[in-house]
């Protein structure tokens, strides 16, 4: 959940760990700090707050060195401050380390390590690990102290360490937790995130679990924690950083939000083949006689946060459109579950980065109880990519704000693709009812544009109720999962208390919050439960209640049953949840603005959940 950059280069590297910390600020983070190595010596800044200040610590003073190391720090071990802000030393200061993870044998290495004589100044996790690296450093090689200490930790990490007496080296160790190196011309990188490093280069390696990597200007050799050299191979990133920055938006939440017509458009038009208008998904070629034939009868499909809700949607239209059972379980609570899991089961696991630490150790006990995996992602290369036994990209290109916007609207329009798909491979789904459908998710893409060009409305909506204290969301069917959606979008970047709720559920004890303070935001397109979310409303009016109703456009009687009506155009039903969460998504938004958030980076989140 924090962030890395590491470089070791011919040039000073000031700079470089300092624009890569402020590409990865989208991640969520309470402190900052680097050092760097001029060969000699470490020279190091840390400080709670932001990366600005950081900077300004800095400042003209002479920080200039060939290696160095940067970290944003997301509290899980002490509370933010100075001292517990990293990089960590060991106590003679020749050992600098970041981390990212958690450590959840600390304790005890860290009793260990005092009773041995070392000085720890935080009260993080990290910090047992560079005492303990000291420790084995007094006897061992680097590569064995390294190699002995990762064996004794327990828990999650991604590292970067400096050692003062090699000077033109840098190591990276992953377990559980994602890095990435990057190769530029006479210099390497390390990060969390190929944003950090991607203006220097776009030639990357992905490290596995239990790797640990020695870096140095002109080459980079892997190893296993068992000390064997592994092979590796190189990557090349196929997207621009011009697409990870604001575009002269003032949020990169906004521009994420307008960018969903060109994002679903590329999900369409990679996964709709023509001629034929038919749904394809090559990258499940070897899984579709398994998929065809009977041999899966259980799908689960595991998410957390955002993904969870898009997980919802996708159960509705596979037992709709595929007529298979399927259960969706929250990732953080898989494990703990005891899933029936076996040969017959399809594990769907839904993640935007890839690296979503509950949903990567949900698919871990999946594939040991011999079930076969599917990955829903965003990330090319990224852990659950690598360890699924398919993978479905969903083409969203970078998300940059913590608050998903366009990644959910993509993982909607792949998760129903994937429906269609399964219909006719299990044959449920006549061919002209597939047409139908083809043709009317291609047109999902301009009526998206549609709805951007009503922000108007909804800026007003917000600006009319910004100030109420509860917002209640409700639905029903294939919207159902949306009013939790709206809800957490609500909380989480405008930190007004907001709750979803099936329509249906109402009565039986949510009606009790209603009153002329509380606004209820109903989404009441037409389909199937049409009636059925009119008897909602009714009920909320009479009680006295505020109504905001998303709508389909035209609809006279939502007009006359509602405080504020956002229009969204006529869909097919399975499609609607991709156009009215747009407005979900823009009501947030303004009524984050109007109360003066941090939308990109609200409080206490972070982009990527890394640690359980």
């Amino acid at each position: 959940m924090c962030g890395i950059i590491g470089c070791i280069s011919q040039r000073d590297v000031k700079e470089l760990i300092i624009s890569g910390l402020r590409r990865l600020e989208y991640r969520g983070y309470d402190s900052a700090g680097l050092v760097v190595s001029d060969g000699n010596s470490f020279r190091s800044k840390k400080t709670p707050g932001k990366i600005s200040r950081l900077a300004e610590l800095i400042g003209g003073a002479d920080f200039s060195g060939v290696a160095g190391l940067g970290h944003t720090r997301w509290a899980t071990h002490g509370i933010p401050s100075h001292h517990n802000a990293h990089p960590h030393f060991s106590c003679d200061n020749k050992i600098a380390l970041v981390h990212n993870g958690i450590i959840e044998n600390y304790e005890a290495l860290r009793d260990r390590l005092v009773k041995r004589g070392h000085k720890f100044s935080s009260q993080t996790d990290t910090e047992s690990i560079v005492h303990l690296l000291e420790e084995y450093r007094k006897k061992y090689s680097i590569e064995d102290s390294i190699k002995r200490t990762v064996r004794e930790l327990r828990g999650s990490f991604a590292l970067g360490i400096l050692f003062q007496d090699a000077p033109g080296q840098l190591f990276a160790v992953r377990c559980n937790s994602p890095l990435v190196i990057g190769i530029g011309k006479s210099e390497t990188f390390l990060a969390s995130d190929v944003a950090a490093f991607l203006p220097y280069t776009h030639r990357v390696i992905y490290l596995e679990e239990g790797e640990i990597a020695r870096l140095s200007t002109s080459e980079v050799k892997v190893f296993g924690f068992n000390g064997r050299h592994r092979s590796h191979r190189i990557d090349t990133i196929d997207w621009d950083i011009t697409r990870a920055e604001k575009g002269g938006y003032p949020h990169f939440m906004l521009k994420e939000i307008f960018e969903q017509p060109s994002a679903v458009k590329a999900v369409i038009d990679y996964y709709i083949k023509q001629p034929g208008n038919r749904c394809e998904f090559k990258n499940l070629k070897k899984l579709a006689p398994r998929l065809s034939s009977g041999k899966v009868r259980h799908i689960i499909i595991t998410a957390c946060g955002t993904a969870w809700h898009a997980a919802l949607v996708a159960k509705y239209a596979i037992e709709e459109l595929a007529r298979v059972p399927v259960e969706v379980v929250i990732a953080s609570e898989f494990r703990y579950g005891n899933p029936v899991l076996d040969k017959h089961t399809l594990l769907i696991a839904i993640s935007q980065s890839g690296e979503t630490a509950d949903t990567l150790a949900a698919l871990r006990q999946a594939k040991c109880e011999n079930a076969l995996t599917l990955a829903v992602c965003n990330v090319v290369g990224s852990s659950l990519t690598r360890e699924a036994d398919a993978t479905v990209y969903i083409y969203a290109g970078p998300e940059i704000s913590v608050a998903s916007t366009k990644a959910y609207t993509c993982q909607l329009t792949t998760l129903l693709l994937l429906a269609i798909y399964l219909g006719r491979l299990r044959e449920t789904l006549s061919r002209k009812n597939e047409q139908t459908l083809l043709d009317e998710l291609k047109t999902i893409p301009h009526k998206l544009k549609v709805i951007l060009e009503n922000d108007g409305i909804i800026k007003e909506c917000a600006r009319r109720f910004r100030n109420a204290p509860n917002f209640m969301y409700i639905a029903r069917r294939y919207n159902f999962p949306n009013a939790y959606e709206g809800a957490l979008k609500m909380k989480e970047i405008s930190y007004t208390h907001a709750e979803g709720y099936g329509a249906g559920e109402m009565k039986h004890g949510p009606l009790a919050l209603v009153d002329n303070t509380f606004p209820t935001v109903a989404i009441a397109v037409q389909g199937a439960v049409y009636d059925k979310m009119l008897s909602n409303i009714s009920e909320i009016k009479a009680r006295g209640g505020i109504v905001i109703s998303i709508a389909t456009a035209g609809d006279h009687h939502i007009a006359t049953a509602s405080d504020c009506v956002i229009p969204v155009p006529a869909t097919e039903e399975i499609f609607s949840p991709i156009l009215t969460v747009v407005p979900l998504q823009l009501l947030a938004y303004h009524i984050a603005v109007a109360k003066g958030r941090e939308v990109d980076q609200p409080r206490n989140l972070a982009k990527s959940v890394t640690v359980e």
